[in-house]
């Protein structure tokens, strides 16, 4: 890992050649002063994330797994249910970890979720919006 100062803050990045599961995790703790002056209040900053959710950590987990266990690779692609965020994870590891993800999601998810499941190179499986995730 290398740093990056911004606005004289430390951030750890990643090597020039590393792939995007290098930074999952590791994100910044922020001190939240005002709510409390008797006691010191953090909140974790998980959309620095690359997929930008608390959802990189599970779906990174997932993918080593799965890799670790031959059973992702070669022709086999990562396949689960998803309403965003969780599916944003996939496709983003996916993308850095070359794993082709397929995401069945309803019909009435936001078209900006789409565009971005799309642009990550997931297929896509739209589902009936009645049926919600559990449909999916």
């Amino acid at each position: 890992m290398t740093n990056l100062v911004i606005e004289g803050k430390t951030r750890l990045m990643a090597p020039h050649n590393s792939g995007l599961e290098t930074v999952v995790g590791n994100t910044p703790l922020l001190p939240l002063d005002r709510l409390s002056a008797a006691v010191k209040i953090y909140a974790k900053a998980e959309w620095f994330n690359p997929g930008g959710s608390i959802k990189d950590r599970p779906a990174l987990n997932i993918i080593r797994a799965a890799l670790s266990a031959g059973q992702l690779g070669g022709s086999r692609r990562l396949l689960d249910a998803t309403s965003g965020n969780m599916g944003i994870a996939y496709a983003t590891l996916g993308v850095s970890l070359d794993v082709p993800v397929t995401l069945a999601i309803p019909a009435n998810a936001s078209q900006e979720r789409l565009v971005i499941l799309k642009a990550l190179g997931a297929e896509l499986v739209l589902t009936d919006p009645l049926e919600g995730t559990d449909g999916a």
